[in-house]
């Protein structure tokens, strides 16, 4: 523990937390007012806290105070744009943020109590590179502060984002492993019809839904062999149609009343639960992936069967064309590849012909014309 915190708070200190699960710290004598005091672990505590004793005014106030970078951030997470973002994504970017306006200055001090001013392009760029051993939380970071900026910009608060200049890292690989249909007959062979693991494949498969749906939906979003529900992530309504085979799967399996997913007590599944409850049953089935993979599987047969952007964005639920153009795309790529290989064979044959044996290929037109003048 740092030397400064004091193991018992002094007379009159009381702490709470904020709205990002933070300690913050007041001096209060009884029912007085409150004054808002720095982190004990602050070199400022104490000068801050004599001079509440003293009932004077404290020069350094709180990591809120105007104009400094905790306080631009407190300001947006007031906002309407604050307010319309998903809970998932309010909370991976208050974490973000905390971790902003927490980095200490190297000087006994903390980030978030500089001015926003010093949130340049040159800044941004050094917060990703703080964070590249890890390219997806360095471009999370990149996109929180690029929303905070472009907030800041429309408010009257900056001049211009200084995010847009840094760049995206690029992501090895692809993610999540998607599965392979021998991986789905694989767990077919583990799990049969009847078992929950079973249902939530088959579930995962012809949804196409993400573990955050899949352990929300029940008889109640089902009309006839359509199920209908409305994202956690994205807000979206995507309806799909469940064949008579996935109707009575789920006839076969305990299920809750309202979730068609459930533990072994018969309780819903929490999100992290049923992640790792889905990994062990996949482990078991001599597969390391997870319900993403499946995801992803879906995703690209129905790209390979025809599908159109618009139509895998209505079943997934993303709320553009990027994310479903990777799957049509790869799609494409592959039957235009078909296509052109077969066009080459076919102009190869008619080069060869009418000696394809010996390849020795068409006779000239120079020769033929010669042959028939003689």
């Amino acid at each position: 523990m740092n030397d400064l915190m004091p193991r018992k708070l002094p007379l009159y200190v009381c702490k709470q937390k904020d709205r990002n699960g933070a300690w913050v710290y007041y001096f209060r004598i009884g029912k007085g007012s409150r004054t808002r005091l720095p982190d004990p672990n602050n070199a400022r505590f104490r000068a801050a806290y004599q001079a509440a004793l003293a009932g004077t005014d404290i020069e350094i106030r709180d990591r809120d105070a105007p104009n400094t970078i905790a306080w631009l951030i407190a300001r947006y997470m007031e906002s309407a744009e604050w307010a319309g973002l998903q809970p998932a994504t309010r909370k991976q970017r208050s974490n973000i943020f905390f971790h902003v306006k927490e980095k200490s200055d190297g000087r006994g001090g903390k980030i978030g109590m500089k001015s926003y001013s010093l949130i340049t392009e040159k800044a941004v760029r050094a917060g990703m590179e703080d964070r590249g051993k890890t390219p997806a939380a360095a471009n999370n970071y990149l996109k929180s502060m690029s929303a905070l900026c472009k907030w800041a910009v429309k408010n009257g608060h900056m001049k211009s984002n200084p995010a847009e200049g840094a760049d995206r890292y690029k992501l090895k690989g692809d993610g999540f492993p998607a599965w392979e249909i021998e991986d789905v007959r694989a767990f077919c062979i583990k799990w049969p019809i009847g078992t929950k693991q079973r249902l939530a494949m088959e579930l995962a498969m012809h949804t196409g839904l993400r573990r955050s749906d899949l352990v929300r939906i029940g008889r109640q979003h089902l009309r006839g062999s359509a199920l209908s529900i409305t994202t956690a992530k994205t807000s979206a309504r995507i309806t799909v149609e469940l064949p008579q085979r996935v109707i009575d799967i789920i006839a076969a399996t305990q299920t809750g009343d309202l979730h068609f997913l459930v533990t072994d007590y018969g309780k819903p599944f929490s999100v992290p639960g049923f992640g790792n409850w889905f990994g062990e049953a996949s482990r078991k089935a001599g597969l390391e992936k997870n319900t993403h993979g499946l995801r992803k599987l879906a995703a690209t047969m129905a790209a390979n069967g025809g599908a159109t952007a618009h139509e895998l964005m209505s079943q997934f639920g993303w709320s553009n064309s990027k994310q479903a153009e990777i799957y049509t795309k790869k799609a494409d790529r592959a039957r235009l590849g078909v296509k052109a290989s077969r066009i080459v064979s076919e102009q190869l044959e008619n080069e060869l012909a009418p000696h394809s044996e010996t390849c020795e290929g068409k006779i000239p037109n120079s020769v033929t014309n010669s042959s028939t003048k003689n």
